[in-house]
């Protein structure tokens, strides 16, 4: 291991890493100490020491001009609020028609996967139901294959392999349709 001596001390790469870590380390002490300097400099050039007071310089009004000024500065302070809530309502109603048109069309859209679910059940219901001999059957006759060739290699007579054929057909014509 390379060693180095200083002063009758000798440091490894251990001592040097260690040393390394050391230093990186007060370095970042250091950094952060100056983020929290810079930190409470501007906070407290942020920060004003005394509120600032604002003095009307508007000077009263005669009588009934008087009244009416009141009046026109409480109905303008009134319609504000009033318009807010009123546009804070509108868009609320807006929102609620809309989520209440997305429900209207998921539920369609979960009615229709309903069906096909429903019709792929009935169809896997049916032919699990059916005799494995006459299920290749029908997969032959789908294949195009003859109805002799049928009942000679699933060991069924030429009339039910006649059936299968014309069921097969049957099934053709109703897929395309």
């Amino acid at each position: 291991m390379p060693t180095l001596e200083l002063g009758g001390i000798s440091l490894g790469v251990r001592e040097g890493v260690i040393i390394l870590i050391s230093l990186v380390a007060i370095y970042m002490v250091f950094e952060l100490w100056r983020m929290r300097r810079i930190r409470h400099k501007r906070l407290s050039a942020t920060l004003p020491e005394t509120p600032p007071t604002l003095e009307p310089s508007v000077e009263p009004l005669a009588g009934s001009a008087a009244e009416a000024a009141g009046a026109a500065e409480e109905l303008w302070e009134r319609a504000p609020a009033g318009m807010a809530e009123e546009m804070m309502r509108q868009s609320l109603e807006q929102e609620m028609a809309q989520l209440r048109d997305e429900v209207d069309s998921i539920r369609g859209e979960l009615a229709a996967l309903r069906e096909d679910m429903l019709q792929e059940l009935a169809h896997v219901q049916a032919s699990q139901s059916v005799s494995p001999i006459y299920g290749d059957a029908m997969q032959m006759a789908l294949a195009g294959y003859e109805p002799a060739m049928i009942a000679e290699r699933c060991g069924i007579a030429r009339a039910e392999a006649e059936l299968v054929v014309a069921l097969a057909k049957s099934q053709e014509r109703g897929g395309a349709e």
